[in-house]
């Protein structure tokens, strides 16, 4: 993973779970990285102290990516702090966990607008500078959820679908510009939406047990090292479903 050396990551909702482990790895791999939260600003210090702590280059980067002006400042503030961004993770989301019988359009549209609005103003921002140097790499966190009935809500898979479909839809429209954009899919990872009530147990888990962030970020790192692949979605759920 030398080919990170002198770049600039940024992961949205870095401050702790799958973003903390994604950040981590991704400093150890010797980019700059931009933890992005919107109100655990103590976790998200404390990525950043230990990114520091271990030799690494990496800030804190406070926006709500669900909101335009927002991405805009965060990039702006990151490119002038570690430089232009070279590996944007969409890790930011939400998990509002509703019956059929009690979602709201509240709920719905703030879902939508979290865990998938923010995706395209994400990208959009970065594609400029990305195509610009002919390199860039793409990863949307995403869910089992997208394909299966999940614990969360209709409202989360439409969400979490919407970004597979992204994903291929800018996959197919940046190849050529050095960008890949790829998905992860992870289902049952022991964060803490899993552990308030998504699933008590792992017991229908075939492996037998949660994932974990740290997993996750693994999956994450071999598609920011591949440059052939693009516009994938690679699940990741101890054997419970198989895209």
């Amino acid at each position: 993973m030398a080919l990170l050396n002198n770049r600039v990551a940024l992961v949205t909702g870095g401050a702790r779970g799958i973003g903390r482990a994604i950040a981590i790895s991704l400093a150890e791999a010797g980019a700059g990285v931009a933890v992005n939260y919107r109100e655990r600003e103590a976790e998200a210090r404390n990525v950043v102290d230990a990114i520091r702590s271990a030799g690494g280059r990496a800030m804190m980067a406070r926006a709500d990516v669900s909101q335009a002006a927002d991405v805009t400042a965060m990039m702006a503030l990151v490119e002038r702090e570690l430089g232009p961004i070279d590996v944007l993770v969409n890790n930011a989301g939400v998990g509002l966990v509703r019956s059929v019988d009690e979602l709201t359009e509240a709920d719905f549209d703030l879902t939508i607008a979290v865990n998938l609005k923010s995706v395209f103003l994400c990208i959009q921002a970065v594609v400029p500078g990305m195509r610009a140097r002919q390199w860039g790499r793409i990863v949307n966190i995403s869910s089992g959820a997208a394909r299966g009935a999940g614990g969360v809500g209709p409202h989360y898979n439409a969400s979490k679908a919407g970004m597979e479909g992204m994903t291929r839809g800018y996959a197919a429209r940046l190849v050529k510009d050095g960008i890949t954009v790829n998905a992860v899919a992870p289902s049952l990872i022991e964060t803490d939406m899993v552990r308030s009530g998504v699933a008590a147990s792992p017991a229908r888990i075939p492996l037998g047990r949660f994932g974990t962030p740290e997993e996750c970020a693994q999956v994450v790192m071999m598609l920011v090292g591949n440059a052939y692949m693009t516009g994938q979605t690679v699940a990741l759920s101890g054997g419970l479903s198989f895209l």
